[in-house]
């Protein structure tokens, strides 16, 4: 059987002032955030290290778009073009294209209530910081 969702990508939220957010949840939660929010890193059962992001956008993005939501939730998968394939079998919507960047692979679905689900296959070495 197919190994589908594997964690938690990401957490991204319209925000009036996405710069005073992330200053707020650093003075007073004690996040490190940086320009992008804040990254996360976590070991998979694998002991593979990954990571999770949240992020602050700004409230006029379009990046959700169809939903109407103030939020939108990033799942970490293994394989997302077979995923997608399996997904349009069952009849989930598919919400354009799967977009490639050097740290990893995005497709995008539609729940049942019509919220935007983005589907990321993770490269997590890109995100490391040099020590």
């Amino acid at each position: 059987m197919m190994k589908r969702v594997t964690g938690i990508g990401g957490m991204f939220f319209k925000s009036e002032d996405p710069d005073a957010q992330k200053e707020w949840y650093k003075k007073h939660l004690g996040i490190p955030t940086d320009q992008y929010g804040w990254t996360f890193w976590w070991r998979d059962e694998n002991g593979n290290k990954c990571s999770t992001q949240w992020s602050p956008m700004n409230a006029d993005t379009t990046y959700f778009s169809p939903s109407k939501k103030q939020f939108m939730f990033n799942f970490r998968v293994e394989n997302l073009l077979e995923l997608l394939k399996v997904l349009k079998q069952e009849g989930v919507t598919i919400v354009g294209e799967v977009e490639e960047y050097d740290y990893g692979k995005f497709g995008w679905i539609l729940d049942p209530e019509g919220n935007k689900i983005e589907l990321w296959e993770p490269i997590d070495s890109v995100f490391e910081k040099e020590e």
